[in-house]
């Protein structure tokens, strides 16, 4: 823990009152909420990036494992950045990548929000599966468990980006039936990134599905169609 005192107080002097009301509420950490019992402390996402910025070449594993387990949420998304820019940064062979990506998959538990996995999945877990077997995240697809099945679509962005969409499509599927709003959006989400890259892909996963997808994924991908092709989805007569 070499530094993780100066990092929390970096970041406890970057505090913004109003922030540490709102976030809370925004993030749903009420009793029976996806976040129940989240702790919030008020520290904004760009403020947390230069707080990674400053220390990522001097925070150990052990200021991390520090971060990661803590039950403020922004120490939390502040270690997932430092992660972030070692993966990026400092490591250089596939050694250095995996031993980030083990540490990041044994953390886990502290990847419990939506944000926290859409700032982690595509950057760490798709970037290292890019050249690699991809099983995981059909495990994590079929696990149970909302935040690592939320981390296997979203992971998926880094293969979209490359125009690889295989992955992204299969998992959707698995996941097309599922009854959480989180999912049914980083779903849509992912499916919309497709059709930005191939329209042609999209539009014949969705002939195939969306008379079964839930309403709030079909809208999410289907937002940049024409507005005439949005109606006759949606009216189930496309």
């Amino acid at each position: 823990m070499a530094i993780f005192n100066e990092i929390k107080d970096d970041l406890q002097a970057l505090i913004k009152p109003d922030k540490a009301v709102f976030l809370p509420y925004f993030f749903k950490t009420e009793e029976g909420g996806y976040a129940a019992g989240d702790k919030f402390i008020g520290v904004v996402v760009p403020d947390q990036r230069k707080v990674a910025q400053k220390y990522y070449k001097q925070a150990t594993f052990d200021d991390l494992n520090e971060l990661i387990q803590s039950e403020v949420h922004e120490h939390r998304l502040t270690a997932l950045f430092f992660l972030i820019l070692k993966y990026k940064k400092l490591a250089k062979t596939d050694l250095e990548k995996s031993e980030i990506i083990n540490f990041y998959l044994n953390h886990l538990e502290g990847v419990n929000n939506w944000d926290l996995v859409d700032t982690s999945a595509s950057y760490l877990l798709g970037s290292y599966l890019y050249d690699k077997p991809r099983q995981l995240l059909y495990d994590f697809a079929n696990s149970g468990d909302l935040w690592k099945q939320r981390i296997s679509i979203v992971a998926t962005y880094f293969f979209i980006k490359n125009h690889d969409f295989g992955d992204t499509l299969a998992i959707s599927e698995i996941l097309l039936t599922h009854k959480h709003d989180l999912i049914h959006k980083a779903v849509g989400w992912m499916l919309r990134e497709v059709g930005k890259k191939d329209r042609q892909v999209l539009d014949g996963f969705l002939r195939k599905f969306y008379k079964q997808m839930p309403r709030t994924m079909l809208r999410y991908a289907i937002e940049k169609h024409e507005e005439s092709v949005k109606k006759a989805i949606l009216r189930g007569g496309w």
